[in-house]
Formats: structure tokens, C-alpha cells, sequence
């Protein structure tokens, strides 16, 4: 799930992202690998969103056992719907 918030009244700001990954996916280690891996995917997405944005990236449950390009899939329907959603 990704929440996408409206661009700062500075657009020069870098887009800020969290991740939100709870005891839910699994223990520390689980937790630590699924954020890593979308903080890698979240860096070469950024350019896309543009300048300003802020992003919340929130992991399932489900992204534990889920493979890279799953991850990426999902990211990119995910930051899809919030894109449209803001417009």
C-alpha cells in the first residue's frame, strides 16, 4: 500500500519516503530484508514521482515471501493508484 501526499510549497525538496513494516510480515530480520529491498526498488522510482513528493510505503504481510519482481509489480501498481488518486 503507498500513500502519496501532495508536493511540498518548496519543489527543489527532495520526495521524502517511509516505510512502515510491522511485526505483521514477520520477525526483525524478515522486517529489516523486506525494507531494504524496497528502499532499493523506492531508489530507482523516484525520479518518476518527481521532486517535493512525500510517500509513505506501507509492507503486507505478504511481501516476506514475495520475490524481488513481485515487489516491483506491486510497488509500481501501488505508486500508479496514488498517482491517480492525487490528480
Amino acid at each position: 500500500m503507498v500513500h502519496l501526499q501532495e508536493p511540498t510549497s518548496e519543489p527543489q525538496q527532495p520526495a521524502l519516503v517511509g516505510f512502515v513494516v510491522s511485526k505483521a510480515v514477520g520477525g526483525a530480520v524478515q522486517r529489516n530484508q523486506v525494507k531494504r529491498r524496497l528502499r532499493h526498488l523506492m531508489r530507482e522510482r523516484l525520479s518518476a514521482v518527481g521532486a517535493g513528493a512525500r510517500i509513505v510505503v506501507r509492507a503486507l504481510p505478504a511481501a516476506r515471501g514475495a520475490s524481488t519482481a513481485e515487489l516491483a509489480a506491486d510497488l509500481d501498481r501501488a505508486l500508479n493508484s496514488a498517482q491517480r488518486r492525487r490528480r
